[in-house]
């Protein structure tokens, strides 16, 4: 038989090249700067090269050395979940969890629906986190979606004064430039005019339109 040469034994190496750790270091720890909580939805939503499975020996030896903290931070996720110190602090803060209303592009981490949660369950609605749609969170809950181009409006709750707080708080993101015009046509797929929100539209400031209520930016 013809001799061959012994193949070098870092062929047979199961462990990763050195390029490949420092570059799923700086992910993981890009992750957590960025979503506070880790968990396999979010790697997901962030279509990360190899998912959660390639992140979580980086992860795991984050958590060895102290730099953060694996429990069930969110419920129904189970374990594998990694967050930065402080943002288990936060969770833990009461003061931390105002009612608050923040207008976020679907597609920003800080928007977990459709990432590290799934998005409520509402008979009709299809939300994703597409480029140029919208999410209005009330408490840290989704209350609406803005589909892009803002002619359409899907709701996730019946409470007024959600509502409400979510119609003021659209209304001054168009206003002060953050989010575009909007000229609702429809919401939960019927005419604005006639849902539950168009009392609420009409008092933030919308104008009837030939669409049906529309705000431009500016005073």
């Amino acid at each position: 038989l013809p001799h061959r040469a012994p193949q070098s034994r870092q062929q047979f190496s199961l462990r990763p090249p050195a390029e490949d750790t420092a570059r799923l270091h700086d992910l993981a720890l890009a992750l957590l700067q960025r979503h506070g909580i880790v968990t396999r939805g979010a790697t997901a939503a962030e279509r990360i090269p190899g998912g959660f499975a390639a992140l979580y020996p980086v992860l795991a030896a984050f958590e060895s050395a102290g730099r953060c903290r694996r429990g069930y931070f969110v419920e129904g996720l189970g374990g594998a979940q990694f967050a930065l110190p402080g943002a288990v602090e936060r969770l833990r803060d009461p003061h931390a969890h105002a009612p608050a209303t923040t207008v976020l592009a679907a597609a920003d981490p800080a928007n977990p629906y459709g990432a590290a949660l799934p998005w409520p369950e509402r008979a009709g609605h299809r939300p994703a986190r597409k480029a140029g749609s919208l999410v209005v969170l009330y408490g840290g809950r989704a209350v609406a979606y803005v589909e892009r181009g803002g002619r359409s409006v899907l709701s996730f709750t019946d409470d007024d004064a959600a509502i409400r707080a979510a119609v003021d708080a659209l209304a001054l993101a168009v206003r002060d430039g953050t989010a575009p015009a909007l000229d609702i046509a429809t919401v939960d797929g019927e005419d604005v005019t006639s849902s539950r929100w168009a009392a609420a539209l009409k008092e933030a400031g919308f104008r009837i339109s030939a669409r049906g209520l529309k705000l431009r930016a500016g005073p």
